[in-house]
């Protein structure tokens, strides 16, 4: 195992210009677990070093420091080990993935804490207050999660690939091409998560045919929007994962996407009926859904899955390797 984790050394060190400290990873659960302010683990972890901006402030900081306040951020600590463990990589992945580059939202840093950006990160002072008398526990969860990974990260041709996540999907995850731009890694799977495992799995928004009418006529000011509400819906068309890849309202044709943003949607997996009421959103899942399903990777952990089944799943053809 320890040698299929080493085998990307090479081209990592090359295409991130990092010195890394070659160590071979701890066995799952090897490390002793620690609060904030115990004593440092020195793993290939603490040889990361990147630049995050933190509540506004630019800072030199670690994988070993910074990880751990990701994960917390990302991941319910209640969720099964191998879950979190799966969550530790990609998040790792994804700051590796950032590193040396320079992203127009903040070119003085190669990664910050927030989520609608990178990835979010909390501080020990959020944790303790997130947690209250679970604190230690969830705490040493975490570090377990992060340590027993120690610099294990997900590649593909020899670079760490954009591991990007969200909560949940409709049963398949979304194709990456449908959201953003392809990427062999990215591409639609099968999820299992269900109603049972998902809070608010499914939602709904009733939106009023005035307010609907006010938000597309913004957006879309050629919608023909006269006559009887009923009848300014056209046509659904899905992508294979079977998220909503456009509707015909007015006609004219309204991305999902548009549609997700306009009216605060969780997904874009979602039917759209004309009511009594007025426009009535089933929704399904939450996030833009490419990637790893956290919710999903829960269930497959629950279901016996090692985080790198997880991993290798959800970015097929992507391996895991270790720096």
């Amino acid at each position: 195992m320890r040698a299929v984790f080493a085998a990307g050394l090479a081209c990592l060190a090359l295409a991130l210009s990092v010195t890394l400290l070659l160590v071979s990873p701890p066995e799952a659960g090897s490390a002793e677990p620690s609060v904030p302010g115990g004593e440092s683990y020195a793993g290939d972890d603490a040889d990361i070093s990147f630049t995050a901006l933190d509540s506004g402030e630019v800072v030199e900081t670690t994988m070993e420091e910074w990880l751990p306040g990701v994960v917390a951020a990302e991941m319910p600590a209640s969720f099964e080990s191998e879950a979190l463990k799966a969550q530790a990589v990609a998040a790792r992945t994804y700051i590796m993935s950032l590193m040396g580059g320079s992203k127009a939202a903040h070119p003085e840093a190669d990664v910050c804490d927030d989520p609608g950006c990178c990835k979010g990160h909390i501080d020990e002072e959020t944790m303790r207050e997130n947690w209250g008398e679970n604190f230690e526990a969830n705490y040493a969860k975490i570090l377990d999660a992060v340590r027993s990974t120690d610099g294990q990260y997900m590649s593909y041709e020899g670079e760490a690939i954009e591991a990007v996540f969200h909560s949940s999907s409709a049963g398949m995850t979304e194709d990456a091409a449908e959201v953003w731009s392809a990427r062999p890694y990215l591409v639609s799977v099968e999820s299992p998560e269900t109603a049972d495992d998902v809070p608010n799995y499914v939602t709904s928004v009733t939106v009023s045919p005035a307010d609907f009418a006010a938000a597309i006529a913004a957006a879309y000011p050629e919608a023909q929007l006269s006559g009887e509400p009923a009848f300014w819906l056209g046509t659904t068309a899905r992508d294979a994962s079977g998220r909503v890849e456009s509707v015909e309202i007015g006609g004219v044709l309204v991305s999902g996407m548009q549609l997700r943003e306009l009216f605060e949607l969780r997904s874009t997996a979602f039917t759209l009926d004309c009511t009594d009421e007025g426009f009535l959103f089933t929704v399904t899942g939450y996030g833009h859904g490419v990637g790893m399903s956290q919710y999903g990777a829960n269930v497959m952990a629950q279901d016996g899955a090692a985080y790198s089944e997880i991993l290798t799943h959800y970015y097929p053809g992507a391996e895991l390797v270790h720096v």
